[in-house]
């Protein structure tokens, strides 16, 4: 769809170009052969020439910016397809340097360096990716935002993203998760354990509540609590890798 709509508009510019510029040539052209009648200097008329000239050649340079950026980033997304983490990174920055006002270059660039834990660089992306989404980051963004100040051990910098997303999509588990942890990161246990428990009463089969939880618990000094509230996932339809997952818990927990 992306594409679809970049060949568009694309072609747009070109033939819009390319019409301006025959229309303008005429019109100096018309009036060239007016004034030759008059026995006029052809001097001015060339140097309108000239001034079209220069403005094709110039809108001809944007429409082949606008074309390397696109393949710069479609480049991106078959490294990515590849697994070429360093290729994909490599083109997005060269399609951002070509096109710096374009959002979902931005956001590509800055995905791929949260993938590859470049997380100080994805936060360096921030101001731009805010002013380019007209002053408030997309849900997406905030999101991975968010993620990068938490595993950056900024915890005081997650908590207005988280909040926001919450405020914004009350529906969303995610940022309620995040924020719980981040809180349990900062000490505040009986937070982060209001925070786990509202997820799961919206989704009581989501994974990551249900181990922050029972992780509050048990850095309580907790343990009885802390194996309950794995126990109490036997209600609950999980898949075997979570299940897996929590009798490990089990047994960490039961360690004296």
């Amino acid at each position: 769809m992306e594409l679809t709509k970049f060949i568009f508009l694309t072609g747009i510019k070109a033939l819009g170009l390319l019409f301006l510029g025959l229309l303008a040539s005429k019109a100096v052209g018309a009036l060239q052969s007016s004034e030759a009648r008059h026995q006029r200097t052809p001097v001015i008329h060339w140097g309108l020439y000239a001034v079209i000239l220069a403005a094709v050649a110039l809108g001809a340079l944007t429409v082949g910016y606008d074309v390397a950026a696109e393949t710069y980033m479609r480049a991106s997304g078959r490294d990515l397809a590849r697994r070429d983490g360093a290729g994909a990174l490599v083109n997005a920055q060269r399609a951002v340097e070509l096109r710096p006002a374009a959002l979902r270059y931005w956001q590509t660039l800055s995905s791929i360096k949260f993938a590859q834990k470049q997380y100080t660089s994805a936060v360096a992306d921030a101001p731009a990716l805010r002013v380019l989404a007209g002053g408030k980051l997309e849900e997406e963004d905030a999101y991975r935002l968010a993620v990068s100040y938490f595993l950056l051990g900024e915890y005081g910098k997650v908590h207005p993203l988280t909040q926001d997303l919450i405020r914004d999509k009350r529906a969303y588990a995610a940022p309620y998760v995040l924020e719980g942890y981040t809180l349990l990161a900062e000490k505040h246990y009986d937070q982060a354990s209001k925070i786990f428990l509202e997820v799961l009463r919206m989704y009581p089969s989501q994974q990551t509540a249900v181990e922050g939880l029972a992780h509050v618990q048990y850095l309580s000094g907790n343990r009885a609590s802390a194996l309950s509230v794995l126990e109490q996932t036997a209600r609950y339809p999980f898949a075997p890798e979570a299940r897996r997952r929590f009798e490990a818990l089990k047994g960490l927990y039961a360690l004296p």
